[in-house]
């Protein structure tokens, strides 16, 4: 059964701010000196990312568990998701990043007071690559969303292989669920994650870099905007290339 609109609205807004607040938390935790976490390490960072994923993704069942516009491009393009109800999707999950994105810098308030280094905690928030090249940071992005799309797409596990199956928009029905997702994030960000930070999801990055751009964080440095589309664009181009695959390959499933 479609989720409704306020569904839509109501939990991926929910679900996606989950994400962010824990998400960008534990690199907060990990980054800023006077956190009680300071120098966890890339490790921690990943399993933080992902354990955030199965936070906002169960909470947000109700509306499919999307939290991630690529995720609602691949799964409108594989005839999953009504296209109409895309822009819904996307609103309310740039919205709920923001959300996210403010009740973290909340949440480490005085730490970012205190921070030695403020002008460089825009990686709290936002991507940023390890070697700036707008193109190959670009395939970078699209091939690590690749996977978690193809992923998300095949694996029997979370019920999307079959368009008949109502139960087919959430990832949570069947094996290891949710769980599940977290496991793909953490193995991306680990394997893949080295050169950008691997956004694979377009809200999480414009939306945390937009709530960056306007709190009042004591001392921060800019926004670099001028890299803000490659984290936008490579997932959405992952996922189209992830979801053309699945259509070529669906009657194989069968």
């Amino acid at each position: 059964m479609e989720p409704t609109i306020s569904q839509i609205l109501i939990w991926e807004t929910i679900g996606t701010a989950l994400l962010l607040v824990v998400g960008c938390g534990v690199v907060a935790n990990v980054v800023l000196a006077k956190s009680k976490g300071s120098g966890g390490g890339w490790l921690l960072i990943n399993f933080g990312w992902g354990l955030a994923v199965f936070i906002g993704a169960s909470v947000a069942w109700k509306s499919g568990a999307h939290i991630n516009p690529a995720v609602t491009l691949a799964l409108a393009i594989s005839d999953k998701t009504p296209w109409d109800l895309v822009p819904f999707y996307w609103v309310a999950q740039l919205v709920g990043a923001f959300i996210g994105s403010f009740l973290c810098w909340l949440a480490f308030k005085k730490n970012f007071d205190e921070e030695p280094n403020p002008e460089a905690t825009l990686g709290i928030f936002a991507t940023g690559p390890a070697v700036r090249s707008y193109g190959w940071n670009l395939v970078t992005e699209a091939i690590a969303t690749f996977v978690l799309i193809t992923w998300l797409l095949v694996s029997p596990g979370l019920g999307l292989t079959d368009p008949a199956d109502p139960a087919s928009l959430s990832f949570g029905n069947s094996g290891l669920g949710y769980a599940a997702v977290a496991f793909v994030i953490i193995g991306i960000g680990s394997s893949l994650g080295g050169p950008t930070g691997y956004s694979l999801n377009p809200a999480r990055d414009f939306g945390a870099r937009l709530a960056y751009a306007v709190m009042p964080i004591k001392g921060k440095g800019g926004a670099d905007w001028a890299y803000a589309w490659v984290p936008v664009l490579g997932p959405f181009l992952g996922a189209i290339a992830a979801s053309l695959l699945y259509l070529a390959t669906a009657s194989s499933l069968a």
